[in-house]
């Protein structure tokens, strides 16, 4: 049987009365209701994870309307979760609303287009107008904001006043779903306008969620849970649960058995390690979860090949800036990650988007929440900001770090007439006068770029390796020891295959006096000394380079320890 997988389906209605494959999310309408104290909740997941799709699905289950639609809940888990939740189907009036593509380069087209949404919000419920129970001033407001001659308090207080005509019109509460709040936010951001869009958000949601005596309840989504200081200062009534929670950890992306049972309908099942290396890894909670939009876009291709579907629906541009940003102060800590190991970080819930310039740990929080990076928790109940073991989830998410730096070490030697394949030619290659006049190019350009930050050689020893990691994937191992202190090699590179070049590099920075050749000597020893090169023998490369390098500001010298390269 053919599967007829959904591809940028997010309206729930849509979905079932055309067939197509549905993974059952509808748990998360019991979970809501199971918290009847908790009438306000932000759930924030990455993109692609099911958040439109679940909203879509929460309006047609809450929202009353005079057509039946229990067709589309038969069968589902909500369905068989007894009468008692079934007594809020079809119940409450419902304001949806979506800031989806909200975004421009200027704060004026923002609020043009934050305006429209609002206008089309009213233009839904027009009928309140003709119902009766609006007071004279109430309708004027309202056709102010239908016609677009609508002031700056009426569009903040939109959602207070909406709620409160629906409830008035037909007696029961409303029910308040708003899908990708923080997108405008994000674009602030970028466009520099942030506090303009915060301050009518911080309006805007106030009056239509704290201390709303005609709300039901209210659930928004988004990316992110924007800091408390800049948007939730009011409203102490929202609950926040972020992908680091237990709560609702099942009711985005696919679990284990959900994908089991997607791949077994799809005959498929013997793709699973391939998947799973693509694109598992994820852990929402204490829950492995994988990514819901490439697992369905690998089942709906012909050839069953696991691409990057997910990192190649958005723009990344946020993500790779502010990486490049933080090249040289995260580069340690990238090094390690692409090397497929992890490090560990404390993780605020809150991120201060205005912080990520100057804050690597607001860095890595933007890479935890927004799907770049796998948090699991290492301790718990010692303090209000936790530590997490942060690693790269998958292969499809490796790629976008390892292009990254790919990009901007060549973006680096570029910039001084050098290339990144010279580079790689020359290291491979044993060629120390021509890697040694390319490395000096990236430490030129490095220290010239950085030039105010005054950086020392541990810095830029960083930046060439994760660099040079990114370069030579995926056909070499590129280990970093150098502060490991383990006798081993400062730099390992190590062919995945037998019969491929390998080298050690051993770099030194020439220290109380000492001259460039001086230095050179040292690491040339060194290496004889410890017998750097045995790993590789052993693992089958050939040849064996050894380079020792030196370092003095923006000198650099190389050179090959002959006798020992083989």
């Amino acid at each position: 049987m053919i599967q007829r997988i959904p591809i940028g389906v997010s309206d729930f209605r849509d979905l079932r009365e055309r067939g197509l494959v549905y993974v059952d999310k509808t748990h998360l309408i019991q979970e809501l209701l199971d918290r009847p104290g908790l009438l306000g909740l932000l759930l924030p997941r990455p993109r692609r994870f099911g958040k439109t799709l679940n909203l879509s699905m929460l309006r047609y289950f809450f929202e009353r309307r005079h057509e039946d639609l229990s067709h589309l809940f038969e069968g589902l888990s909500i369905w068989r979760a007894g009468e008692a939740y079934r007594e809020h189907f079809q119940r409450y009036p419902v304001v949806f609303m979506t800031f989806r593509d909200v975004k421009a380069p200027a704060f004026e087209a923002c609020w043009k287009a934050i305006q429209k949404k609002i206008e089309a919000l009213f233009d839904e419920h027009r009928a309140l107008l003709d119902a009766g129970a609006l007071s004279e001033r109430e309708a004027r407001d309202y056709r102010a904001i239908l016609d677009g001659t609508a002031d700056d308090v009426l569009y903040q207080r939109a959602l207070c006043d909406l709620s409160a005509y629906l409830h008035r019109t037909y007696g029961e509460k409303v029910v308040i779903l708003i899908d990708e709040y923080d997108e405008p936010i994000h674009a602030g951001f970028v466009g520099g306008y942030a506090r303009e869009v915060l301050d009518f958000f911080r309006a805007f949601l106030t009056g239509g969620i704290k201390d709303n005596p005609h709300l039901a309840r209210a659930v928004l989504t988004g990316i992110l849970r924007v800091a408390r200081e800049s948007i939730f200062s009011g409203l102490n009534n929202i609950g926040v649960y972020s992908l680091l929670r237990t709560e609702f950890s099942t009711c985005f992306g696919f679990t284990e058995p959900e994908v089991l049972a997607l791949l077994t309908d799809g005959d498929a099942l013997d793709r699973l390690e391939s998947v799973r290396r693509a694109y598992n890894g994820y852990v929402f909670g204490e829950t492995v979860v994988y990514n819901p939009w490439s697992v369905l876009s690998f089942l709906a291709s012909d050839d069953r090949r696991t691409r990057s579907y997910w990192v190649s629906t958005s723009a990344n541009e946020l993500i790779r800036d502010l990486l490049v940003f933080h090249a040289l102060d995260v580069e340690d800590d990238i090094a390690v990650l692409l090397e497929g190991g992890a490090i560990e970080q404390r993780l605020d819930e809150n991120v201060a988007l205005d912080q990520l310039p100057g804050s690597p740990r607001a860095l890595f929080a933007l890479l935890v929440f927004s799907g770049y990076l796998r948090a699991e928790a290492t301790e718990a109940g010692t303090t209000h900001v936790p530590a997490y073991r942060l690693s790269i989830p998958n292969e499809e998410v490796r790629e976008v770090y390892t292009s990254t730096f790919r990009d901007w070490m060549a973006e680096r030697l570029s910039g001084q007439g050098a290339s990144s394949r010279r580079l790689v030619r020359a290291l491979l290659g044993g060629d120390a006068a021509t890697f040694e006049e390319q490395l000096r190019a990236f430490v030129t350009n490095v220290l010239s770029y950085h030039e105010a930050r005054r950086l020392g050689p541990e810095e830029v020893y960083h930046g060439f390796v994760a660099g040079l990691l990114a370069t030579l994937e995926p056909d070499y191992e590129v280990r970093s020891n150098r502060e490991s202190g383990e006798g081993r090699p400062d730099v390992l590179v190590r062919p995945r295959q037998p019969g491929k070049p390998g080298v050690v590099l051993e770099m030194k920075v020439a220290r109380g006096g000492q001259t460039l050749e001086q230095a050179l000597e040292e690491g040339i020893a060194q290496i004889a000394r410890r017998d750097y090169t045995a790993e590789l023998r052993a693992a089958g490369a050939s040849p064996v380079h050894a380079l020792a390098v030196a370092f003095n500001g923006k000198q650099v010298a190389v050179r090959e320890a002959v006798g020992i390269s083989r």
